[in-house]
């Protein structure tokens, strides 16, 4: 297999762990795998390493929680399936502590897998079988999504306060807790506020890929900001469905 130099940050990338401090990155991006897998898992740890990430490994759900706890790791490639504790309770207790972008390995076909994690905060999946290449083009979407922009935008709206460069999103002042895909989309939104935004924008902006068929990613990150934001101060709801064509923030 063919290696390549390491691909260095061109900018600074900032994440907050669960105890609330900030990592300032000039270095090589560390993933961790956690699949019990271990063949399917060396095989792509030596892909990544040979695409410039660090790669750490966890081949149950309880050490994948102990890696994911930390320092150092962003972002983490979950497996539904496995021993000791599932993906899934992983992703939720993650959840509680923690905004580290997580990219979910699903059962192709398995909807209720794909929706379970979205509703819980994963920020994209993958279905298994997978192609080594669409799950690092995936891995390179979301990381993009976590950087700091040198556009340093803020966008208020009503009680919303958005900053696009620390991407933080304040609601009456008190900090909303985002996934980094919903904030990439929430984003896009307040942006054409007023505007209908297709699907396939949303897509294409927040992650980084076109929409397949049955795909409902997009639909699930709205649905958990929705229940995140809740009505805007006239009591109406913030983001409206247009049918067939995608979503619109509603402005008086």
């Amino acid at each position: 297999m063919a290696v390549f130099a390491p691909v260095i940050k061109p900018v600074q990338t900032v994440y907050e762990n669960h105890i609330g401090t900030v990592k300032l990155l000039f270095m090589q991006n560390t993933i961790l795998l956690a699949d019990d897998d271990t063949e399917l898992s060396g095989l792509l740890k030596e892909y990544f390493e040979s695409e410039g990430f660090q790669v750490r490994l966890a081949a149950d759900g309880v050490a994948a929680l102990e890696e994911a706890r930390k320092p150092g790791l962003d972002l983490i490639v979950l497996d539904v399936m496995m021993p000791r504790m599932n993906g899934m309770d992983v992703l939720k207790e993650l959840r509680q502590e923690s905004k580290l972008p997580v990219i979910m390995l699903t059962a192709r076909g398995d909807d209720m897998d794909r929706i379970l994690g979205l509703e819980l905060g994963a920020d994209d999946y993958v279905p298994k079988p997978c192609n080594p290449r669409e799950l690092l083009a995936r891995i390179r979407a979301v990381m993009r999504r976590g950087q700091s922009p040198a556009d340093q935008a803020v966008i208020v709206i009503d009680d919303l306060e958005l900053n696009h460069g620390s991407r933080i999103l304040q609601k009456s002042g008190e900090v909303v807790d985002l996934t980094s895909t919903e904030f990439s989309i929430l984003y896009e939104l307040l942006q054409h506020r007023g505007e209908v935004v297709s699907k396939r924008d949303l897509y294409m902006s927040a992650l980084g890929r076109e929409p397949v068929p049955h795909d409902r990613s997009v639909d699930m990150h709205v649905s958990n900001m929705r229940r995140k934001l809740g009505p805007d101060p006239r009591g109406d709801n913030r983001i409206e469905t247009i049918r067939g064509i995608g979503y619109q923030y509603r402005v008086a």
